[in-house]
């Protein structure tokens, strides 16, 4: 779904602004094509030691910032800026994010129900990509800033609102839509004063 929806992004498209600050969309391409590079390599790295981390309690050491940006996060937008900026064209990022994408496409699949070693943690195989899940759908919707883009995939925006729900450990209002949900979760939007008081836990 990220190839197809990805695959009409222009050099235009990606000097636009994302809902990433300091990011336009060819920043968070970069961004996302790093991490698919990461997730590749950790794909063939099991361990024996019983997971300490699920899908939801991951995401503890990465709250959203609500616009605080501490010096490492500054860092960090740094080095993706500069390595957007190495591309000769804006779009030019899309085709090594195809070829790692494909390269997942065909391990996925195979991927069996193992404990992985993963930034320090370990989680399940299945916990593993929901994960990954969680983060391409935010980054996902980051896009959508300025770009016109479809949502993503609707069961990955229900995985993404579970996981914020497991992380707030309440279910929120079912009559907010899922993207809401996890706009709001991932602090790209304020919730407002007409939703459930379970958004107050965000």
């Amino acid at each position: 779904g990220l190839l197809d929806t990805f695959g009409q992004l222009d050099d235009r498209a990606m000097l636009a602004t994302s809902s990433c600050f300091g990011w336009n969309v060819g920043d968070v391409l970069t961004h996302v094509h790093l991490g698919l590079q990461e997730m590749l390599l950790a794909l063939g790295l099991y361990t024996d030691d019983a997971p300490d981390a699920d899908a939801a309690s991951y995401w503890l050491a990465f709250p959203p910032s609500h616009g605080v940006i501490s010096d490492d996060q500054l860092d960090d937008i740094q080095f993706v800026r500069r390595a957007n900026a190495a591309y000769r064209r804006p779009a030019d990022v899309l085709r090594h994010f195809t070829i790692t994408a494909n390269g997942l496409l065909d391990r996925v699949p195979t991927l069996p129900e193992v404990a992985m070693p993963f930034q320090g943690r370990v989680v399940t195989s299945g916990d593993f990509l929901a994960i990954w899940v969680v983060e391409l759908v935010i980054h996902h919707l980051d896009l959508q800033a300025e770009v016109t883009l479809p949502d993503p995939d609707a069961d990955a925006l229900n995985v993404t609102r579970r996981v914020i729900e497991a992380l707030v450990g309440d279910e929120l209002p079912q009559g907010v839509p899922d993207r809401t949900v996890v706009l709001v979760g991932a602090g790209r939007e304020t919730p407002h004063e007409t939703h459930n008081r379970a958004f107050e836990k965000l």
